[in-house]
């Protein structure tokens, strides 16, 4: 039986990044579309699981192929932080984030070869220094935390942000390389 190769739900260079890590290069990408609206009522943990599984879901896979998919935010309590909708939504994520602690829940999700689904999450407490105005301006300006979950990247500018971090900080940045690499060789892959 062949070695399954991988095709990676995503399009995001930092997913990439963080497979090399582990000495993983998928065969493809594929970028999923789906919905990322937050049901009523559901959890960050829920939410993250279920868009991972969409996603590796709505990418096509040929024989032979395993599929794997991502999805990482942000949460104040209940509270789920998506991608910031312009400059007032992000300093309004910036103001919840100041001077407290917050969740980034990362859920992934790999189907194998012959179609079955696994998924498994980790979440990271995160603990942002107080910002003071001029912090979060400069920040803004950036343009960094446009389009990332809870307005903030945690590879960039934002780390001077972090005061404390218990966790998983592949998590943060948007894959849980401990999670991933197990879902990986569970869907038959060979790793070293």
């Amino acid at each position: 039986m062949a070695t399954p190769s991988l095709v990676l739900a995503s399009t995001s260079p930092r997913r990439l990044e963080l497979l090399a890590r582990i000495g993983v290069v998928p065969a493809r990408l594929a970028a999923p579309d789906i919905d990322e609206t937050p049901l009523k009522g559901e959890s960050p943990t829920a939410y993250v699981t279920r868009l991972a599984e969409a996603k590796a879901r709505a990418v096509d896979r040929a024989p032979g192929e395993v599929v794997l998919a991502g999805d990482t935010t942000v949460a104040v309590g209940a509270r789920i932080l998506e991608k910031p909708a312009d400059e007032a939504d992000l300093r309004r994520m910036l103001g919840l984030l100041s001077g407290r602690r917050h969740r980034c829940v990362s859920g992934v999700c790999a189907i194998d070869a012959a179609g079955r689904a696994r998924v498994r999450h980790a979440a990271t407490v995160v603990a942002f220094k107080r910002l003071s105005a001029a912090e979060v301006d400069w920040y803004v300006a950036s343009g960094e935390g446009m389009g990332k979950a809870g307005g903030y990247a945690i590879q960039g500018r934002a780390e001077a942000f972090v005061r404390f971090l218990s966790g998983s900080h592949s998590a943060v940045v948007g894959l849980p390389l401990f999670e991933t690499r197990a879902l990986l060789i569970a869907s038959g892959l060979t790793l070293a």
